[in-house]
């Protein structure tokens, strides 16, 4: 996979964030799916994933499978 430039991208973090001491990623779209990075480290390594792969990681999320 091709790495997306990121140049343009408009980085998310949940709402919640404030309320874990900050320890959150962010997120932001790109035209071959989504990007998530450190938000206390934005220059840092940012991981992609396909939009298979991140429905995947979603669904996981919502079905409790990351559960502690």
């Amino acid at each position: 996979m091709n790495t997306p430039d990121l140049t343009s991208a408009v980085w998310f973090k949940s709402t919640r964030s404030d309320s874990n001491g900050g320890q959150c990623v962010e997120v932001a779209k790109t035209d071959t799916g989504m990007a998530v990075r450190d938000s206390k480290n934005p220059t840092g390594s940012v991981l992609f994933f396909t939009p298979a792969e991140w429905d995947a990681f979603v669904g996981g999320v919502k079905d409790g499978e990351f559960d502690l």
